[in-house]
């Protein structure tokens, strides 16, 4: 157990230690949940870095408004953070909460029905006051009737005790009681024996010009922890060892900044620079913030006045011979959608990063969705087809980002990167790749004129006879002068043709070029050694939830067959066969439909569609439920 500090804020270790019952877990999910202002998603992701510290597999879940500040004390502004660790490989971040901390009445109201039956609850006490338990509809004081005797409650009074560790260092009232969260923090550490030094070491480098405050930060956190080691009211603390991963260097990694990483390597492993053209919006902006970071790498940033300009700076500069990226949300992707369509024309590469939400519209900026797909395949006009991939968990974003990257400096082409808000801010350890194992991404430049007719010209639009990519000149190359635009070009030469024949034939040869990429071919996961008769087909988030539902429907001696799309356009070419080798074939989605229709139009083959668009993911528990119901009515056909 790590040392910390005496309670009254005085260096050192506390002299006497209580004894404790130590309880030893596989697996534990906690939710930190508040007002949007108490920091909640600071609290999670400190205690997150806590277990990805100690060697725990992990994963997680934040859950905030879309307003800056809701009003305060409201449902409507709770704001949670699950984390979910263990000692073994795990794939979500948990049904259910087995510790539930609330830090004042409408937290506890938006996130009691989630607790199963004798788990624990942590409150703040000192908020539950009459005018607070009036903001959320309590007529009694829950902590006070019955409402928590299912479970095991424990009152603490967090805003008081976090002011008295503060008393002598000089802080407001107000301010004091802000740090209340890092006393939630310092509690919850003790109590599942976290470490504590990189908490205290980013808290004074987080408030490094503030360090009146810093020092407040770390004197709450160790007054938690150390109210946790002397008060008589908890008697056990609990123990989740490390997880046996696959050796290698490990960190915490969250889906946004595991996409920045991966255009960063994309850049280096081609040899180019990469410049993001973009415009804040929720929940991409955090690939911006992180790329700006490292302009040492060749990355230069770009923060539009809108999405359209930040599209056009990206495809600008794949023009001019780099590697153009623009992120952006489903809203963005509408404002896009007309340079998507140029950058196909002119036959670019682009990376087009969509990080999806609730919609339509404004719809629901913090909340997951997959609703896009459609959007991504066919929201353009004309014939416009480009390239559609999409990671599984936050960790896969670093990959997708190479993948997307050599599909688009390979094939000349748009690329669609689809992830989700889940993925985005969702975290879990990354093994940090070996650089020389990374792919090599290196182009060829045009260097000389390539007139099919003999001629001393360079005709842009000639093609790789097994890629069908064209040349790629950068502009001021000598003897290589070309023009690129929107309308038709003749091929080879690329001139501007009004030819019916011309027109046909390059719609098909940008058709052609995207349904031969070379993309890997569909592995199926069938532990029963092939006698699974349903199949489960996921496609970005709902990789864990699938993952862990089936996991839980073959420990009952069932079995089922499961497989993941990384690639949704062009699709894996043995997709086909695969479909057509199994009774049934499942595919759950948090949109209508959307996969399930085009895999129903493209193989004939009838999918069973479990759909859910509540801008929350999937339960394991509930495809649990799902696939048992459809694998008994197969077995009793």
């Amino acid at each position: 157990m790590s040392t910390s500090a005496n309670g009254d804020g005085s260096d050192g270790t506390v002299s006497a230690e209580r004894p404790t019952e130590v309880s030893k877990l596989d697996r534990v999910v906690i939710r930190f949940a508040g007002d949007s202002g108490d920091g909640m998603q600071l609290t999670g992701d400190r205690f997150t870095s806590e277990a990805a510290a100690f060697g725990n597999d992990l994963a997680t879940l934040p859950n905030f408004p879309a307003e800056i500040r809701a009003p305060q004390g409201t449902i409507p502004g709770v704001s949670s953070f699950q984390v979910h660790f263990a000692d073994y490989d795990i794939l979500t971040p948990g049904d259910r909460p087995d510790v539930l901390v609330a830090m004042n009445p409408a937290a506890l109201k938006a996130n009691l029905a989630d607790v199963p039956r004798g788990g624990t609850v942590i409150v703040n006490e000192d908020e539950f006051t009459k005018r607070n338990l009036s903001k959320v509809g309590y007529e009694a004081n829950p902590l006070t009737d019955d409402t928590l005797e299912a479970f095991e409650v424990h009152r603490v009074a967090m805003s008081g005790l976090t002011q008295g560790a503060l008393a002598d260092t000089g802080l407001g009232k107000k301010d004091a009681e802000r740090c209340k969260n890092m006393f939630a923090l310092g509690l919850l550490s003790w109590m599942y024996h976290r470490p504590t030094e990189g908490t205290e070491a980013f808290l004074r480098e987080k408030f490094a010009k503030k360090p009146e405050i810093a020092e407040a930060n770390v004197l709450a956190f160790r007054a938690g922890w150390n109210y946790g080691e002397t008060t008589e009211a908890f008697a056990t603390t609990y123990e989740v060892a490390p997880a046996k991963l696959p050796k290698g260097t490990y960190r915490q990694i969250t889906g946004n900044t595991a996409l920045a990483y991966g255009l960063v390597a994309a850049g280096q492993r081609s040899g180019l620079d990469v410049l993001l053209g973009t415009y804040p919006i929720t929940p991409a902006s955090d690939v911006l913030h992180e790329l700006s970071k490292h302009k040492n790498f060749g990355v230069t940033t770009f923060q539009a006045e809108d999405e359209i300009a930040g599209i056009g700076a990206a495809l600008g500069a794949s023009y001019g011979g780099a590697l153009g990226v623009t992120s952006t949300s489903g809203p963005g992707i509408a404002l896009k959608s007309e340079t998507i369509g140029l950058g196909v024309m002119i036959e670019l590469p682009l990376l087009v990063i969509d990080v999806q939400r609730g919609g339509p519209s404004t719809g629901l900026p913090t909340k997951t969705e997959q609703a896009d797909l459609l959007q991504a395949m066919f929201g353009r006009n004309s014939e416009s087809p480009v390239a559609v991939v999409a990671p599984s968990t936050p960790a896969d974003c670093f990959d997708i980002a190479l993948e997307a990257a050599r599909i688009a400096l390979t094939y000349r082409t748009p690329v669609l990167l689809l992830s989700d808000g889940a993925i985005a801010n969702g975290s879990e350890p990354w093994l940090i790749p070996d650089v020389g194992n990374l792919p090599d991404l290196r182009v060829r430049f045009a260097a000389e004129t390539n007139a099919a007719d003999g001629s001393d010209e360079f005709w842009p639009y000639v093609r790789d006879p097994e890629t069908l990519a064209r040349e790629w000149a950068v502009p001021g190359t000598p003897g290589l002068q070309h023009r690129v635009g929107g309308l038709e070009k003749a091929d080879g030469k690329g001139n501007i043709s009004y030819d019916p024949d011309n027109h046909d034939h390059m719609v098909r040869l940008r058709q052609n070029k995207i349904d031969g990429i070379d993309v890997p071919d569909l592995t199926v996961d069938d532990p029963s050694n092939g006698q699974a008769r349903v199949l489960v087909l996921g496609w970005g988030s709902s990789y864990g939830p699938i993952g862990a539902a089936c996991r839980r429907v073959r420990s009952r001696g069932m079995a089922v067959a499961q497989a993941h799309l990384r690639h949704l356009n062009p699709l894996p070419g043995n997709l086909g066969d695969v479909l057509r080798s199994y009774d049934t074939v499942v595919v759950p989605e948090m949109n209508m439909g959307q996969l399930a229709m085009l895999l129903r139009s493209k193989y004939l083959v009838d999918i069973r569609s479990h759909t859910k668009v509540a801008g929350l993911p999937f339960k394991a528990e509930e495809l649990e439920e799902v696939f048992t119901d459809v694998i008994k009515g197969v077995v009793a056909a």
